[in-house]
């Protein structure tokens, strides 16, 4: 998922759960270019994913996107955060549990604010319990480490990946 020219492309940054799993989302929707996981929204500078499982760095794992908005526009990917975990649980997704898997939106412009509410707003009515996604400016992103990039691609035989990340994909049509 590459572009010789990057100019055109816009970031979007999402945290929702385990980056693995949105990862694996995103890379199999038309218009992404690039996604990589990694860390965003706290105060330890170059965290580890050790760090970052104590919960006490602040961080949240999140998954940044790179897309070309002439193919899929921000609300679109918004639409597919919603959808693709539950943005009701505090702090967890599933089994995953702590302040690192919260759900949010880290918006790079003021347009991406506005819209992040927009559709927050409009997502409330597909929900039971209200939505406590945090919406928050963009700041330093932390490349995880190598070995979560591109993680279901690598390891699709891996147990998380065929119990989690796989019936994910299957429920949304994208695998």
């Amino acid at each position: 998922m590459t572009t010789e020219d990057n100019s055109s492309l816009e970031t979007a940054t999402f945290g929702a759960g385990c980056f693995w799993c949105v990862e694996a989302v995103f890379e199999n929707i038309d218009g992404v270019q690039a996604v990589e996981s990694g860390y965003m929204g706290g105060q330890v500078k170059d965290p580890t994913y050790r760090e970052i499982c104590t919960g006490t760095t602040g961080h949240a794992e999140v998954t940044r996107i790179e897309f070309d908005p002439a193919v899929v526009s921000y609300e679109t990917l918004l639409d597919w955060l919603w959808r693709s975990h539950d943005p009701t649980t505090l702090n967890r997704q599933g089994a995953d549990r702590g302040t690192q898997y919260r759900s949010a939106i880290f918006y790079h412009s003021e347009a991406q604010r506005q819209a992040a509410e927009l559709s927050k707003a409009a997502a409330l009515a597909e929900f039971a319990q209200p939505i406590v996604t945090e919406i928050t400016a963009a700041e330093t992103f932390y490349p995880a480490e190598a070995y979560h990039q591109d993680y279901y691609r690598l390891n699709q035989s891996a147990p998380y990946c065929q119990m989690v990340i796989r019936p994910k994909l299957n429920k949304l049509a994208l695998e």
